[in-house]
């Protein structure tokens, strides 16, 4: 979630056997790292089904991060809370943390976020130039909540619409996140895959692997509820373009 739009910079699924039970098919790919390859077990979520985060996610964070083969940063804001259709679980406000991720990376180049009617785990990024980025999460696993060091993997299905042909990637995060001192710290490894159906089988054409630290920041609303967004029906930030 807190990658979002970072997948730029680099630019099925079957009953699952008892091994393969979210924490420990996510200790072993974490183990296989850097030799990941797909398909792998990442179940579809549902249409409605977000990211569920652990309570202590709850509230606006400064998060910075760091890619550990360059160490170059990366400053931006994420913000997690609950929505209507959450029933008090805590997920990321998608909309607002892929903006806020993208200008950070993109700049002006990023002109509107647009999350799709119904689907929390689809969005659209307007780009300049006529572009347009569409991202949508194909497959999740995560780890329980009650743990002290919480666990997810996602694999995103990209396709860069634009001039000429379109762009098409898959881009899977397995982040490993725990709260420390005042805040929370995470480490991410990302792969970049080639697009469906080109290999039965397919392993990573780039690698990453970030550091992350979350600072919380003073939240001026009191809430952590985010407002309604009328024109897509979902839940979005006040303020910003969500």
């Amino acid at each position: 979630m807190i990658i979002g739009l970072l997948g730029l910079q680099v630019l099925l699924f079957a009953p699952l056997p008892a091994a393969w039970a979210a924490d420990g098919w996510l200790t072993e790919r974490l183990e296989a790292w850097p030799n990941w390859q797909l398909p792998a077990p990442l179940p579809r979520p549902r249409a409605q089904q977000d990211l569920v985060y652990p309570t202590w996610f709850e509230g606006t964070w400064r998060v910075e991060s760091t890619d550990l083969e360059d160490d170059s940063t990366l400053d931006h804001l994420a913000r997690f809370g609950t929505t209507s259709t959450s029933r008090g679980a805590v997920v990321g406000d998608r909309k607002f943390n892929a903006r806020a991720i993208g200008s950070a990376v993109l700049g002006d180049q990023l002109l509107a976020v647009e999350q799709a009617p119904g689907q929390v785990n689809r969005q659209l990024a307007r780009l300049s130039n006529d572009r347009q980025l569409e991202t949508t999460v194909i497959g999740r696993r995560e780890s329980p909540l009650d743990q002290p060091t919480f666990v997810s993997d996602e694999l995103v299905l990209q396709i860069l619409h634009g001039p000429g042909a379109p762009r098409i990637s898959r881009i899977e995060t397995l982040s490993r996140y725990e709260r420390c001192d005042d805040g929370i710290c995470a480490e991410q490894w990302q792969a970049r895959y080639s697009p469906p159906g080109e290999d039965i089988t397919a392993a990573p054409l780039h690698l990453s692997h970030y550091r992350l630290t979350l600072k919380r920041q003073p939240d001026p609303t009191a809430s952590t509820a985010f407002p309604a967004d009328r024109a897509s029906g979902t839940k979005a930030a006040s303020g910003g373009d969500h």
